[in-house]
């Protein structure tokens, strides 16, 4: 019988028969159980009953008291003439499937993920009613509370919400109902970019258009997430980040918000600029609050270095993963943030005072600077040596692109 549904079963079961040759045995009538949609066209005996046999949930049949025919044996044939292993079983080897995946069909592979959360129960094709197509990343300890939950709240259904804990402190969160649905990481006293190289994947997020990877300590009451998306779009950047406002001067001028645009991508200080055709004076975002496209995303993961997790340094080079960069990158001021400068990271240094634990962070941060800029360099020389290539003034302008 072939396709016959099970009336004992899930509607969703069918009784697939097919014949099977065992080495130094006689030809058997062998009844499998085997998952099925209903939609499933099973045409032919051959190709596709050894594609379904893949799908074995049970052994039906009995191999001792299985009887032959004569037409099982032409109806065989074309399954016999096929490569087979040792055990007898058909044998796959597809070099286009993803690196140690060669042995499987490749109609079963799935190469990307999601953090779409599913049930225990039910019919799996209704558990992510709607799926979101944005991602927001938060790194936080649970004294910043109030500042991520008002953040979280600018943040709609179209967002996964996911939160790194670097003190430790997960359960209690559940006091927000938000933070029941979310995604919880937890590893004390780590940075965000530690973070981000071990659970963002580019193959595990790539079911998002975006991807926000926030600090902690950011005023959202003039900023609105799908009002972001929107500017986003509008203007073509794959990198970005809201305009920022704050008690002090911010970091790079480029960040600081304008009043008379809806974004910009030219630091408007000079004097603060020796080079204004270069990051961090153009083509240049913070690693505070940057927002990725998914494309630029792949890119930017690759360049994070496993062991240095604050991530300082890499900013000046997000321009290598979008062309044109000048295009592609900018500061969105119509939707902008408030830095109130207060993340509690600083207290997770060593076990002193505090003073000792900010001064000691502050220092390994512009430490991996360097080194970071000192492994760009390097990788640069190389590339350029091997390519033939006489890069001008590569060390001050730490990028080729021109």
């Amino acid at each position: 019988m072939i396709g016959q549904k099970d009336q004992f079963l899930s509607p969703s079961v069918f009784y697939v028969s097919m014949y099977e040759r065992k080495p130094r045995d006689n030809v058997l009538w062998c009844q499998w159980k085997v998952a099925v949609p209903l939609d499933l066209k099973i045409q032919t005996i051959g190709a596709t009953l050894y594609e379904v046999s893949s799908l074995i949930l049970s052994y039906g049949g009995d191999m001792d008291s299985a009887s032959t025919t004569n037409n099982s044996t032409d109806r065989i044939d074309n399954l016999t003439d096929r490569p087979h292993n040792s055990n007898g079983r058909l044998k796959i080897y597809e070099r286009s499937n993803p690196k140690g995946a060669e042995t499987l069909p490749p109609g079963i592979i799935v190469s990307e993920s999601d953090l779409y959360q599913h049930r225990l129960w039910g019919n799996y094709f209704e558990d992510v009613p709607q799926k979101p197509k944005y991602l927001v990343v938060f790194t936080v300890a649970y004294q910043q509370k109030n500042s991520v939950n008002a953040a979280v709240q600018k943040f709609s259904e179209n967002f996964t919400i996911m939160l790194f804990h670097y003190d430790g402190r997960v359960n209690e969160w559940s006091e927000f109902e938000w933070a029941q649905r979310a995604i919880h990481v937890s590893a004390r006293k780590q940075a965000k970019w530690w973070y981000a190289k071990r659970f963002l994947h580019p193959d595990i997020v790539a079911a998002y258009d975006y991807i926000f990877i926030w600090d902690e300590d950011l005023g959202v009451d003039h900023f609105n997430a799908e009002e972001y998306i929107k500017l986003v779009k509008k203007y073509g950047l794959e990198i970005s980040q809201p305009a920022v406002e704050a008690y002090w001067d911010p970091s790079f001028s480029i960040t600081k918000r304008r009043n008379d645009t809806e974004v910009h991508r030219e630091a408007d200080a000079p004097e603060k600029c020796s080079k204004l055709h270069r990051p961090p004076c153009t083509e240049f975002i913070e690693i505070m609050a940057p927002v990725f496209s998914r494309s630029a995303w792949r890119c930017v993961w690759h360049m994070i270095q496993n062991d240095l997790p604050h991530g300082f340094g890499m900013d000046y080079v997000f321009r290598n993963c979008v062309e044109p960069s000048q295009d592609k990158i900018a500061v969105v001021d119509a939707q902008w943030i408030f830095h109130y400068g207060t993340p509690t990271l600083k207290d997770q240094g060593r076990e002193d005072n505090r003073t000792e634990k900010v001064q000691e962070i502050d220092i390994r941060r512009y430490q991996e600077l360097g080194v970071f800029m000192y492994r760009w360099n390097e990788a640069l020389k190389d590339y350029c040596k091997e390519k033939g290539i006489v890069p001008s003034d590569y060390r001050d302008d730490l990028t080729l692109s021109q």
